[in-house]
């Protein structure tokens, strides 16, 4: 059975949930978010709380309500507080540069990348070393943050490369002769 079900998720105050059938929004101060909920799980709203359960006969169904139950509770957490996730670029001469919508970075290679950031998450870069995306969607704002890695990720010799900032990268011992 699972555990990360049984939890209630508690809704702070400014935060509206609303529970329409399958379909889940949440509204709050930084946006609205909307969530599809499957078949097999039943979600409730109690007074300052939301519970999700599995349907009876549902195949899946207290699998299906964890993972639900974390969805939703990363709704509520990101319209009241919102998520952030920071990059840093190792190596000389990378640098990260905002132009208007567009994220310019020069990693390395003989050509500028180019990063389109996608509707509702926001790019700045404090540093020319250093990336902070935010968002009210963290699964929005953790693929961008995926590929924005994926142009260079950090390699283990010299650990250059793009890396998250709480990212421990593992070294390797150059080859000796």
């Amino acid at each position: 059975m699972s555990r990360v079900a049984k939890k209630p998720i508690s809704v702070p105050s400014g935060v509206d949930v609303t529970i329409d059938g399958q379909s889940v929004t949440v509204k709050g101060s930084k946006g609205t978010l909307e969530h599809r909920v499957h078949e097999a799980v039943e979600v409730v709203r109690d007074e300052g709380t939301v519970s999700c359960s599995a349907r009876e006969n549902a195949v899946n169904g207290m699998a299906f309500a964890g993972t639900t139950r974390s969805v939703i509770n990363n709704m509520v957490v990101g319209v009241s507080e919102g998520f952030e996730r920071r990059l840093q670029l190792v190596g000389v001469g990378y640098r990260a540069q905002m132009q208007g919508n567009a994220l310019n970075l020069a990693l390395g290679f003989s050509h500028p990348v180019k990063f389109e950031a996608p509707e509702g998450v926001s790019v700045e870069t404090p540093t020319q070393t250093e990336i902070v995306l935010r968002g009210v969607d963290k699964q929005k704002v953790g693929q961008a943050a995926a590929e924005i890695r994926a142009f260079r990720p950090p390699e283990p010799y010299k650990g250059k490369g793009v890396k998250y900032d709480d990212e421990l990268v593992r070294r390797k011992e150059a080859k000796k002769k």
